[in-house]
């Protein structure tokens, strides 16, 4: 099997470098995948060429909203009531582009899946762009992805249904 043959095609499950921080989390929030499942915890950067420019996940958007030097402390000690709040609506119009990851490790529409399960093991990731022959975003691969593909390597359909 392949990268394109287990992945989630694009469609519109991108965010604009543009985007703000507030319609990118309800971009992830609304989107429903193939699968039936609803909401994203991270969606890929496409410019206005199509072009992958990075991507965007649900630690990216919390490291935006929690600065650094809180970081350094634990936060367990704070206890001011709507601290979070107040601080997330601080950082709702930021854009997309400035939280984003942009080295972004993708995986060609051909790749062997033993090549994606490679990159998403050694590089802890939790979901891989794929790219075409023209180095355009065509889908993506997520770890439940490549875990049903293992599913169905390792259980035949009966003992799938059983469970």
């Amino acid at each position: 099997m392949k990268a394109k043959d287990i992945m989630e095609q694009v469609k519109d499950y991108y965010l604009s470098p543009d985007d703000t921080i507030r319609n990118a989390v309800n971009k992830m929030r609304v989107v429903k995948r193939d699968d039936g499942i609803v909401g994203l915890k991270g969606m890929i950067v496409l410019d206005s060429e199509g072009n992958l420019i990075g991507m965007v996940s649900v630690k990216d958007i919390l490291k935006a909203i929690i600065p650094f030097y809180m970081t350094m402390t634990e936060l367990g000690e704070f206890t001011w009531e709507g601290m979070l709040a107040e601080m997330t609506k601080k950082v709702a119009d930021r854009k997309v582009e400035e939280i984003m990851m942009k080295d972004v490790i993708t995986v060609s529409v051909d790749a062997p899946l033993m090549e994606c399960a490679d990159l998403i093991v050694k590089h802890n990731l939790q979901r891989v762009p794929v790219l075409n022959k023209e180095n355009k975003a065509v889908g993506i691969i997520y770890v439940r992805d490549l875990y049903n593909a293992i599913v169905k390597v390792l259980l035949d359909d009966k003992e799938v249904h059983n469970l």
